[in-house]
């Protein structure tokens, strides 16, 4: 597959990785995966968002790689990998686990990221061996674990059925979302990003968003549609901490703070003013800054491991 479309200068220009891997999932599915920084440092893993790919944390990749190692890879039918017949949470999980048993060494303990589809990816996961073996802390940006589209507030009306009925029939639509324009970046900015989303960030989200196949997009919003990981949220014991944007309309913050009350370890809930869904790239910043304290506080660098053997 080639490279998914992104901006290709400034701070959302996604950086070279130091090394590439192709990750096998249960299924057989082929994941697309980036290693960035070098081998010595405590890891972080990065799983981004529903019609997204590993471009989408190129603020957090760049900054974090000097002093970790940056582990981000393509969903399912996003960025380079490949679709697949199967679309489910329980696929989201596999891969993931996957992507850390390939990845981390033996033991080793990382902090993982998940953005809105990304999040539901760790909680699809929480209650598997892999992820316990190999997660040190989490981090859980602009996301919920289930009724996602009856609370979204995308269509501007009374919640209801005809909200939740055409909502769903907007997010699932299978019409090819064609090249980024200026009514293009309006309409992105208005679903998806906080009124006060500078101009560079708002292109750098269109890009991603437009290259992702429109098939994957429309199988991915079916399962999104009929989501319902609240069981995993119970089996999220690492620590974990929440990150919502207050101008979030996918996901608003009525999930954030469900999620903060039913975490058995919840490490905080960060509210940011203006923000929208599009958290790493709006408030990259503090995304950045939240994965590092959760690396210094949680994680054990391979080295350090091997001293204390």
């Amino acid at each position: 597959m080639s490279r998914p479309a992104h901006v290709t200068s400034g701070p959302y220009a996604p950086p070279d990785p130091a090394r590439t891997l192709t990750v096998t999932s249960a299924d057989g599915a082929r994941l697309h995966v980036e290693v960035h920084g070098p081998d010595g440092p405590p890891a972080v893993v990065l799983a981004h968002g529903w019609t997204c790919s590993t471009a989408f944390w190129a603020a957090q990749i760049r900054a974090l790689s000097a002093d970790h190692r940056v582990i981000a890879y393509d969903q399912r039918g996003h960025g380079r990998s490949p679709a697949s017949e199967a679309c489910s949470t329980d696929a989201l999980a596999d891969d993931l686990e996957a992507v850390l048993e390939a990845a981390l060494a033996p033991g080793e303990r990382a902090v993982i990221a998940g953005h809105s589809m990304g999040g539901m990816t760790v909680m699809a996961a929480a209650g598997r061996k892999t992820f316990r073996e190999h997660t040190a802390a989490v981090l859980l940006c602009s996301t919920g674990s289930s009724r996602l589209v009856a609370r979204s507030t995308v269509v501007p009306i009374r919640a209801g059925r005809l909200r939740t009925w055409l909502t769903g029939h907007i997010l699932g639509s299978r019409a090819p979302l064609g090249p980024v324009t200026p009514l293009a970046l309006r309409i992105l900015k208005y679903g998806t990003m906080g009124p006060g989303s500078a101009p560079h960030m708002v292109r750098a989200c269109a890009h991603i968003v437009h290259g992702c196949p429109r098939k994957a997009r429309h199988a991915w919003s079916r399962v999104l549609d009929l989501l319902d990981l609240d069981h995993g949220v119970g089996e999220l014991t690492v620590p974990t901490e929440v990150v919502v944007g207050t101008a979030d309309r996918l996901t608003p913050p009525v999930h954030a703070r469900a999620l903060a009350a039913a975490l058995p370890d919840c490490a905080g809930l960060t509210e940011l003013p203006g923000i929208g869904h599009m958290t790493p790239i709006e408030a990259p910043e503090l995304v950045t800054t939240r994965i590092r304290e959760l690396a210094a506080a949680h994680v054990t660098a391979p080295a350090k491991l091997e001293e204390s053997a």
